[in-house]
């Protein structure tokens, strides 16, 4: 089973390794609170790398099965 491209994002931006094309990773983070036009050197500015971390997290979260997913 693949992942979506959206979720390829949101794994990309909570964990710090892209893993889809980074235009998606760009999009999914520029939607988040706070990083609103987000440029591609803004990525490299100290401590944004954390920050993208806390604030993608919750669906990062929502991303993870539970026991009461079908396997």
């Amino acid at each position: 089973m693949k992942i979506t491209r959206r979720q390829a994002a949101i794994i990309g931006a909570y964990t710090g390794i892209n893993c889809g094309p980074f235009e998606d990773m760009h999009e999914y983070v520029d939607s988040l609170p706070g990083f609103e036009g987000i440029t591609t050197i803004g990525f490299a500015m100290p401590g944004i790398a954390e920050r993208i971390h806390e604030a993608s997290r919750a669906d990062f979260i929502s991303l993870c099965p539970t026991t009461d997913d079908p396997k």
